[in-house]
């Protein structure tokens, strides 16, 4: 005789796992359509250097956003709440956008990947105004960050293996609490660029991501208040 109850659960565990790969094979095609834009994007603008900010904040940006997309996908599959679920997509979708945009520019670029230098290595440079945009760091002119540390926002393995033990509430409020901390990290990041970049399609981009992660951050910080 059947286990109608084991067939329920084994059905619905069938069911998010082809939700999950829906979702996952929409995020890949979304990064390959904003890589052809990313490269069509610079054409007739002069190559950024090697070592310039510019490259660097192509790359940097683009591991800081991978780590967003995941964080995203694990709160996605660990809660039923709709709203969580809709921010994880919005969050996930947005930034596998981003980075397929700036793969896209170091292609065009003719440029690696892989940096020559450290991650960060480009925010301790000075500023296009000479100073080091340094964030707070208090210092004066010392800059707030050491190349090849880890970047501002990310989650330590620690935090993104606590997350994906949690679910439902719980597993909300961790999530919401490392996408604010993220995000803040982002905004640093882009509004270092912007400090160092003139570059039409950087400026650009470091733009948007300054005032949706600005935007989005209000909105978790009110959710995680909800949750409180």
């Amino acid at each position: 005789m059947t286990d109608r109850s084991t067939d329920t659960r084994s059905n619905g565990g069938v069911g998010r796992w082809v939700i999950v790969l829906a979702a996952s094979v929409a995020l890949v095609v979304v990064a390959a359509v904003a890589f052809s834009i990313g490269r069509l994007s610079t054409l007739g603008d002069p190559t950024p250097a090697n070592a310039s900010a510019e490259a660097g904040f192509a790359r940097d940006m683009q591991v800081h956003h991978q780590q967003g997309v995941e964080l995203a996908m694990i709160v996605r599959d660990a809660t039923d709440d709709e709203a969580t679920r809709l921010l994880a997509y919005d969050i996930a979708t947005a930034q596998a956008q981003q980075s397929g945009q700036m793969y896209g520019w170091l292609a065009e670029w003719g440029l690696p990947q892989a940096g020559p230098e450290p991650s960060m290595t480009w925010m301790t440079r000075p500023a296009a105004d000479g100073s080091h945009d340094d964030h707070g760091s208090g210092d004066g002119d010392a800059p707030a960050h050491e190349p090849g540390e880890p970047m501002p926002g990310l989650a330590t393995p620690e935090q993104i293996e606590e997350l994906r033990s949690l679910e439902g509430v719980e597993a909300e409020r961790a999530f919401l609490e490392l996408m604010i901390a993220h995000h803040r990290g982002a905004v640093e990041m882009a509004e270092a660029v912007l400090a160092r970049s003139s570059y039409p399609v950087v400026v650009s981009l470091a733009e948007s991501i300054v005032r949706s992660q600005e935007s989005e951050i209000r909105l978790m910080e009110d959710m995680l208040a909800a949750r409180s």
